[in-house]
Parts: structure tokens; C-alpha cells; sequence
């Protein structure tokens, strides 16, 4: 058995399986063209939607990679590396960096015999990127948007798609989970070979959004359902495990005056130091960033220092909630 898997940058990776269940290093998928797999991605420059309106000094558009990029801070200036692309940031375009949070589900779309990839996306969209190859040697096409009728498939955001049989009628139908927490099948009306979608029935209401001090104590359903289609008890019919992202504010007991002074202290001390690493990110990215090496090391050298002392203190603050990632089951009830 393999390992397939999305990414928050969007590339979708193959985890070959080995002797003894181990696994090969990850490979980047890739269209039978030599392209890599990331739907959304690229390069691409756009209006600057993260600075001041109205600031003059602010560049109006930018570089956005999304993808698997990374940042190098060097004398000569800062490069976002690129799937072997050297792209400079500068005050007048500076890049940032993002994802597609795609989410792939490998299984026999068209009814040839071989595994395509159905792929979803940040942007709620639902893709099949079809195998033209074999079952043993894969040449993937062209996405393509699936429809439901006549437009595109597509739910809030965060498309978590995943394919089985839920009618039993021989065909594959599709359940995509959604950014609120809800999951909606999409019946085939059509066949094993020529699929077609029919609109969305809910099966699974959203969940609860809710962090910081909105957070509840008792475990609540999340959102960003992930889903696997599975006859989990085993009598007959396909259950649903729902994953998805939660808050939970943590049951700690109530601090006695004395630690609610201390606590109160260490937020005071916190402010201004928060406010330097600020500061000095921006020496780094902002339009003023330094530029010898000598200024980079010193600046980086000192954000190392200041981060630091920044994660000491916030250790001794009790955390306002924690992030968790349950598992839900949903077993069927009727046919």
C-alpha cells in the first residue's frame, strides 16, 4: 500500500510503500506534461490586498506564489525559491508566499481501471485530474472542474472530497466536507464510466467556529471536515468518519489572586517585546529591510533572541484554548 496526500501548499505527494511498512521518500506528482500537480498554483502577480490602503509608500501589487516556496535572506536582498525558480522581493514588488490546502482522493473516476485523482481545494472547488496512462504507469491529464448540471461544483471553501458508493447502485458517487464543518453527497445520475452530478444533499450539518475566548471547554464538532467513506461496524452499509479542526478552551482550575498578579505581570512584559520582534520582522521584509549581510546576521541573530524570550514567557501564561483535530463517526442508519 502507498500513501497519497495533499499539502497546505497544494503539491499532492506519493508516499511509495516498501518492505516491512515503510515508505519512500515523497515525490511531487506530476501531469504527464512534466508540470507539477497544484491546482490554483503558480506565480502571479495581483493587487496588494495585505497593506494600508491609501499608504503611498506601499507598493499596489505583489508577487504571490502558492505553492511550496521558501524565503532566502542574502546580501544581495531576499529570493523566494520556487520549484527551481529564483524570484527577488523588493519594496516596489514584494512576494509573499500561500497555499491551495488541496485535499486528494485517488480512485477509479472514469471506470477504465486505473486511479485519477479527485482534488479539492482552498477555494471550495472539486477537480478530476484523470489518468491516461495505465494502472501501472501513470500519465495524468488536465484538471477539470466537476459540474453539477451545468456549473461548477464548489462548496464554501476548504473541499474535502471523497468518493464511494453510498447508494449501492454500482456507481461512484461523491461526498465533499466543507470549511463550516457540513458534509454533502453529490449522487452519480449518470454511470460507472460517464458519472453525473446531481445537487447537493447535506448529510452532516456544519460544525461550530469558535476560538480564543469563544472556545468551549467540552469537545464540540469543528470545522474543515475531512472525510473517509468506510463500513465501520461492519453491517453492511458505508458509515462516515468526519475529521475536522476545533477550539477547546482548556479546564484549568481558577487561579488564586496571587497568580492572576503574576499572570497580569507577564503580559506587561510581553507587550513591549512582542512589539520589537515586530519590528525587527520588518527590518527583515519590510521596505526598509536592511541589506548588508552583517545587518541581515545581526537582525536575525537578535529576532532569534527576542523569539525566545518571547515563547519563555508565554510558556508561563496559561493558554487561552487549544487547537485539536477530531475524529467523528457517523454511523448509518438507513440504506
Amino acid at each position: 500500500m502507498d500513501i497519497l496526500s495533499g499539502s497546505w501548499p497544494g503539491e499532492i505527494f506519493l508516499f511509495k510503500g516498501g518492505p516491512d511498512h515503510t515508505f519512500t521518500a515523497p515525490e511531487m506528482l506530476k501531469y504527464k506534461d512534466g508540470e507539477i500537480i497544484n491546482i490554483g498554483g503558480g506565480i502571479r502577480e495581483e493587487k496588494n490586498p495585505f497593506l494600508p490602503i491609501g499608504d503611498e509608500k506601499q507598493p499596489e501589487t505583489m508577487i504571490l506564489i502558492t505553492g511550496s516556496a521558501e524565503f532566502e535572506h542574502t546580501a544581495e536582498g531576499t529570493f523566494a525559491n520556487y520549484h527551481g525558480q529564483r524570484i527577488e522581493s523588493t519594496p516596489e514588488k514584494p512576494v509573499a508566499i500561500t497555499g491551495t490546502a488541496s485535499t486528494a482522493h485517488p480512485v477509479d473516476w472514469d471506470g477504465d481501471g486505473d486511479y485519477d485523482l479527485i482534488i479539492g481545494n482552498i477555494r471550495g472547488g472539486v477537480y478530476l485530474v484523470p489518468n491516461e496512462g495505465t494502472p501501472q504507469s501513470y500519465a495524468f491529464g488536465k484538471e477539470q472542474q466537476l459540474q453539477v448540471g451545468d456549473q461548477p461544483l464548489r462548496v464554501e471553501s476548504r473541499a474535502g472530497p471523497c468518493a464511494a458508493d453510498w447508494d449501492a447502485d454500482g456507481d461512484l458517487d461523491l461526498l465533499v466536507g466543507a470549511d463550516d464543518g457540513s458534509v454533502s453527497l453529490y449522487r452519480n445520475t449518470g454511470s460507472a464510466t460517464s458519472p453525473e452530478l446531481a445537487a447537493a444533499v447535506q448529510l452532516v450539518p456544519p460544525g461550530e467556529k469558535a476560538s480564543g475566548s469563544e472556545a468551549p471547554k467540552d469537545v464540540r464538532r469543528g470545522t474543515r471536515s475531512k472525510i473517509c467513506v468506510t463500513d465501520w461496524n461492519g453491517d453492511g452499509r458505508l458509515d462516515l468518519l468526519v475529521g475536522d479542526f476545533a477550539a477547546q478552551k482548556p479546564n484549568l482550575p481558577e487561579p488564586t489572586p496571587e497568580e492572576k498578579a503574576e499572570q497580569e505581570r507577564i503580559r506587561k512584559e510581553l507587550e513591549p517585546i512582542q512589539k520589537h520582534h515586530s519590528e525587527l520582522l520588518q527590518k527583515l521584509h519590510g521596505p526598509s529591510r536592511v541589506k548588508t549581510t552583517e545587518e541581515i546576521e545581526q537582525v536575525q541573530k537578535e529576532l532569534e533572541e527576542v523569539g525566545k524570550r518571547m515563547t519563555e514567557l508565554r510558556s508561563k501564561l496559561p493558554p487561552e484554548y487549544d487547537r485539536h483535530g477530531w475524529v467523528w463517526l457517523f454511523l448509518r442508519k438507513g440504506i
